[in-house]
């Protein structure tokens, strides 16, 4: 079985946010379907200078975190609407 790769990594600094392409079946249809999640972390340095990661984050962290998340976001809904769009653009140069 193939590993899920990330789609997007979104960083500033310490925090990154990454967002995964899952697919699962549809409780409601039954149907395979396709969702996104999005996995929040900061890297740190261990007592031996070894490269760590935590879901753990200081308070000023906080502003890199909104950012990171904000840019996250933008990417799955702007996807979502890029799709969305292209179909509208070819419809309306039909008319």
């Amino acid at each position: 079985m193939e590993g899920n790769k990330p789609e997007k990594k979104f960083s500033t600094g310490v925090i990154s946010a990454t967002v995964w392409k899952n697919n699962g079946v549809s409780k409601k249809t039954g149907e395979q379907t396709e969702y996104r999640t999005v996995s929040l972390q900061r890297s740190y340095t261990d007592k031996d200078g070894n490269w760590q990661t935590t879901n753990s984050l200081r308070v000023n962290d906080l502003p890199k975190a909104a950012l990171v998340l904000q840019k996250a976001y933008e990417h799955i809904v702007l996807r979502d609407t890029d799709s969305t769009n292209n179909e509208e653009i070819a419809v309306q140069g039909v008319v």
